[in-house]
């Protein structure tokens, strides 16, 4: 039987947020301690569950990738001479593991190609975080303004220097249900004036703005004491609330909050 700090690490550590890294070398090439520090940042975040790096062996410059993060990263070989290759295989992967036993809560991208703008809105209408990192003068803009959370990679040491351990979920919990869905409410009439999208990942970015003690679904408390395994979830509750309405993904005010704006 467990002793009972060792049962509480556990669920401690089964309550973070997973991550799944997706790096992208042939647009962002890092250097081993780069990477190093790249896997700081996202262990800093949460629970990483995933890390691949896609490359092509056949391109003379990305010939020595396995040998040199082989040890932090699963090194994912995509030898085919279609530009997009490498692309669409960490695309196919990344979905598929959003769809697994044991979906990520949060995806890093780590590349600033354009191509994966529609694998961000995707990963943001399953209400997933997506977290992306890219080289300075490399990253197209519609990518960096999609992200919940953008860095670039000149900006790792500074990102990693102060890092801390993810909080005790315990510690986590500073908002209940009632004020959350205020905040949710106030976060889609803000996207609303704007003219932005109000997708999953966009509000959860916005709640996070508007509330220091807002930091995502798992500082929620419900009523019984219990976590969100998801924002979806939480979104769900917020909808039988009566205070807004789900539709393809975006989210909006019910008549009767629309009149009370």
């Amino acid at each position: 039987m467990p002793h009972a700090n060792q049962s509480s690490n556990i669920q401690t550590s089964q309550q973070l947020p997973l991550i799944s890294i997706s790096w992208d070398y042939q647009n962002a090439k890092l250097s081993p301690s780069q990477a190093k520090s790249l896997l700081d940042l996202a262990q800093s975040k949460g629970r990483v569950i995933s890390a691949k790096v896609y490359y092509n062996a056949q391109c003379q410059d990305q010939l020595s990738v396995k040998d040199d993060f082989g040890n932090l990263f699963n090194c994912l070989n995509v030898p085919c001479p279609l530009k997009d290759s490498a692309d669409n295989q960490l695309i196919a992967d990344c979905l598929g593991e959003i769809h697994s036993n044991m979906s990520p809560d949060i995806i890093m991208l780590i590349s600033g190609d354009g191509d994966f703008v529609k694998l961000v809105l995707n990963l943001q209408k399953l209400g997933k975080q997506a977290i992306i990192l890219a080289q300075k003068g490399n990253v197209k803009q519609k990518l960096k303004e999609l992200a919940d959370e953008f860095y670039f990679l000149d900006d790792l040491p500074r990102l990693t220097s102060n890092k801390t351990q993810p909080q005790n979920t315990a510690l986590m919990s500073r908002i209940n249900c009632k004020e959350a869905i205020e905040y949710l409410i106030e976060a889609i009439k803000t996207a609303s004036r704007q003219g932005k999208p109000t997708l999953f990942g966009h509000i959860d970015k916005l709640m996070r703005q508007r509330c220091a003690n807002y930091q995502g679904y798992l500082s929620i408390s419900t009523d019984d004491g219990k976590k969100f395994k998801s924002f979806s979830q939480f979104i769900d509750v917020a909808v039988k609330d009566g205070k807004i309405k789900k539709q393809n993904q975006q989210l909006f005010l019910t008549e009767l909050d629309i009149l009370a704006a």
